[in-house]
């Protein structure tokens, strides 16, 4: 399945069917499922249709023994060395807008009289 091409609706609908299939291959029902992790089963019902809390799929992966799926879910980054140095041991905290040659010259035809 192709994310790429799906809306943000669309892909949490396919994760909460996926997070549905493990719930049956593990024979639970979803009030049990539900009670496991502390919600009702109308709330567990709106996760696995795509409306859930973030907090809540980690904790129904939890419960299902399948929290390591979440390991390459958003691969672990660093910087590169060069980027390191520059930062002298900092930790970065903002990212910086970066101008473009082209938007540079867009603004100086606008002004252009």
């Amino acid at each position: 399945m192709k994310f790429n091409s799906m809306t943000s609706k669309a892909i949490a609908q396919e994760l909460g069917s996926r997070i549905e299939q493990m719930r049956l291959e593990q024979n639970m029902t979803q009030q049990q499922l539900a009670d496991e992790i502390g919600l009702s089963r109308v709330s567990y019902r709106k996760l696995v249709m795509g409306s859930g809390k973030f907090e809540n799929v980690i904790a129904v992966l939890q419960a299902l023994g399948k929290v390591e799926l979440l390991q390459n879910f958003i691969a672990e980054t660093t910087f590169s060395p060069m980027q390191q140095l520059k930062m002298q041991g900092k930790q970065r905290q903002r990212a910086t807008a970066v101008s473009t040659k082209v938007d540079d010259e867009k603004s100086e035809n606008k002004l252009d009289w």
